[in-house]
């Protein structure tokens, strides 16, 4: 197999590959044995005809298609090998000759990893985060927790207040004719917390317990339904329940109940402990991310725009399986915000292209460095990852593709490049 290489544009590359006709003669006689039951030709059952027969018959060119299936991507796969080029995308395939006997040859362009420019990435300097955690943090978490051991209690004798829920009954009408989706039961409303229309919730303020009230809104002009937007609608409300949180007395028997302490100052020590190592992680990742932040604005690279629109596929592609857990899909969120699919991912362009060249960075900077995964590092990576997925090591290794263990192993690189910067940083 020969093999040309020209650069026709930055980053893109085009490859004449010439395949030995032997080796495409292989090709066809696989896509005869494929299709042979396609054929039919007069005088054999249908299959049984020979080769020679349904070349005579219809062409050695009704093979052509398959036997380039079988034969152009491995030699893509080893003229990409040998010549050390890196695609970033799928190759676009011509046929330059084919048949006939003679050898096959074929181009493919295809778009290739960048060339990345380093900058100065040891003894960059960043700002030392400092950790101080305050009483007054301390006090807040402890509302926190006594706010997850609230009760809910119902009151009788007041009128609904701002912050109580209400439980209400409610049916909406414009022009006196009740609208889809504007009817609920015993529905729990936060009063203040902004879920319903502007002004809807307010108006229930000083409305008692199995009162009815009559609630005058207008729908925003932006309403997501075309139907309602900017319509004025009379709801007709009834506060069948008002329900209130009552937060727990943070006294030592607060702290016996939610912690493994006796006493609420012990439960306070543990709560500033577990607050100063928290701050000291945070401090410790974000300093990693100054680093690396500085580190990826040092140098220099020309992204093809296919590896940022990969990285925003990405994002998409995880932005509407969120949407699926929550009974939604992409299609459907974009029609209620009124948004066209390119203005929806127009707002992930500049989250992608920081992600594409600060991977571009770190994975030149651990060449440069010669960093490499030893096999007890990729293994340790391994277990760890069985653990957080609560599966023994065996089970998990079994899963586990080839591409799989170099996605992990690149990630041992990835780490310990960091580490090199962080250990080469100026911390003041």
């Amino acid at each position: 197999m020969n093999v040309k290489v020209e650069n026709i544009e930055k980053n893109v590359v085009q490859l004449e590959i010439e395949v030995d006709a032997a080796k495409f003669e292989e090709g066809m006689q696989k896509s005869f044995i494929k299709n042979a039951k396609k054929f039919n030709i007069p005088g054999f059952r249908k299959g049984k005809a020979p080769r020679k027969m349904v070349e005579r018959y219809y062409g050695e060119q009704a093979l052509y298609e398959d036997a380039i299936n079988f034969v152009c991507p491995e030699a893509y796969d080893e003229a990409v090998e040998k010549n050390n080029i890196h695609p970033v995308e799928r190759p676009e395939i011509d046929i330059i000759q084919i048949g006939n006997g003679d050898n096959l040859i074929f181009t493919a362009k295809v778009t290739v990893k960048p060339e990345v420019e380093l900058g100065n990435y040891k003894g960059v300097e960043v700002e030392k985060i400092e950790v101080n955690v305050a009483d007054e943090d301390v006090e807040k978490e402890l509302n926190k927790v006594a706010e997850k051991n609230a009760r809910i209690i119902t009151v009788e004798d007041r009128p609904v207040q701002s912050g109580d829920t209400a439980v209400i009954d409610f049916e909406g009408f414009i022009d006196g004719v009740a609208f889809e989706g504007g009817k609920g039961s015993n529905y729990s409303l936060v009063i203040g917390s902004g879920h319903f229309i502007p002004g809807f919730e307010e108006q229930l303020i000083g409305v008692a317990s199995g009162s009815e009230v009559d609630v005058n809104v207008s729908f925003p002009d932006d309403y997501g339904n075309d139907e309602l937007a900017g319509k004025p609608a009379l709801f007709k409300v009834k506060v069948n329940e008002i329900k209130v949180r009552e937060l727990p007395v943070l006294d030592d028997e607060f702290a016996k109940d939610v912690s493994e302490f006796d006493t609420l100052d012990e439960y306070k020590q543990d709560l500033k402990k577990k607050l100063v190592e928290k701050a000291e992680h945070d401090a410790k990742h974000q300093t990693e991310d100054n680093i690396i932040k500085k580190v990826v604005e040092n140098a220099a690279v020309d992204i093809p725009q296919v590896m940022i629109e990969r990285q925003i596929d990405r994002h998409v592609q995880d932005f509407d399986l969120r949407l699926r857990y929550q009974g939604l899909d992409l299609k459907k969120y974009l029609e209620v915000m009124g948004m066209e699919n390119d203005a929806f991912r127009a707002q992930f362009v500049k989250r992608a292209e920081n992600e594409v060249k600060t991977h571009l960075v770190l994975e030149k900077i651990s060449k440069v460095e010669n960093v490499q995964a030893s096999e007890e590092e990729l293994q340790q990576e391994i277990k760890k990852m069985a653990g957080n997925y609560r599966q023994s090591e065996e089970d998990f290794k079994q899963h586990l593709r080839e591409e799989d263990i170099e996605y992990i192993k690149d990630s041992v690189i990835i780490r310990k490049t960091v580490d090199i910067l962080v250990q080469n940083a100026k911390i003041v």
